[in-house]
């Protein structure tokens, strides 16, 4: 079951900093946030071998074509 928090009287520079965080990785606030605290909680761990795994999986030979599966995955969101 999801849970609704709240987080109240952050401070306006602080607010700025997560906007341009948000921006800066396209997403919105909601998703910045959430992103974080998985990031800090134990969400997802990152597994190397799980990446390369998977990159070898798709097959992905060339830099341009890991730039456009990043973008194709950040246009779909």
């Amino acid at each position: 079951m999801a849970v609704n928090l709240s987080v109240k009287e952050v401070p306006d520079d602080v607010a700025e900093a997560l906007r341009v965080r948000a921006r800066a990785n396209h997403r919105s606030l909601q998703g910045e946030l959430m992103a974080m605290i998985e990031a800090h909680v134990g969400g997802h761990a990152f597994r190397a071998r799980r990446l390369f795994d998977h990159v070898r999986a798709v097959r992905l030979d060339t830099q341009t074509e890991a730039v456009e599966m990043v973008r194709a995955d950040r246009d779909a969101r």
